[in-house]
């Protein structure tokens, strides 16, 4: 989401401009086999992120691209969307690995490749692509807030989030109880 969410359609803003903005991304976005400080286990970028350069931006911009057609499309378009992810993951050389840690198993999606862009697509993509099987794709999707495009995964128990942030949910609110009182100011003169 927050890779999605680095770009807001509705007001025109893009926090993934420049090189530095990708680098400062990257710097509060670590996976979550994170091994520890100046490790790069986990990272969502195997290379030094001061060797990143135009390239890699336009890479992650049009992961970001990906990321946002599926959280966008999912619940409309469930194939389409499993399409989307299929291809970026193949795009992006993603293995399954078994990993193992103090007596705890799991599964991780890697990228065989040292492009940045890859190993993002391969954790956003895997990550949303268990989502979709674990919960279904009504749970991926895009504020109901009239100005607002973020995006959002739904893993609320009941599966009935509408809004990207609460703050959105809010605007929701006091923008239907205004229209309300409108509504019933304009009809008390006609009743009395």
């Amino acid at each position: 989401m927050d890779l999605a969410n680095t770009l807001k359609p509705v007001k025109g803003e893009d926090a993934l401009a420049t090189v530095a903005q990708l680098r400062d991304f990257l710097a509060g976005h670590r996976g979550p086999g994170t091994a520890g400080p100046g490790s790069t286990a986990g990272a969502p970028c195997p290379a030094p992120r001061s060797r990143l350069d135009s390239t890699d931006l336009a890479e992650v911009r049009a992961v970001r691209e990906t990321v946002r057609a599926v959280l966008e499309g999912a619940a409309s378009d469930p194939a389409g969307t499993a399409a989307l992810i299929n291809d970026g993951l193949r795009r992006s050389r993603a293995t399954l690995v078994l990993r193992n840690e103090h007596d705890r198993w799991w599964t991780e999606a890697v990228s065989d490749t040292d492009r940045c862009a890859a190993h993002l697509a391969t954790a956003t993509l895997s990550a949303l692509a268990s989502v979709i099987a674990a919960r279904g794709p009504s749970r991926l999707g895009v504020c109901a807030g009239q100005a607002c495009r973020g995006t959002f995964v739904d893993l609320s128990r009941n599966g009935s989030k509408q809004f990207c942030t609460s703050t959105c949910a809010h605007r929701a609110s006091v923008a239907a109880y205004r229209s309300r009182s409108r509504h019933r100011e304009r009809r008390a003169p006609e009743s009395g």
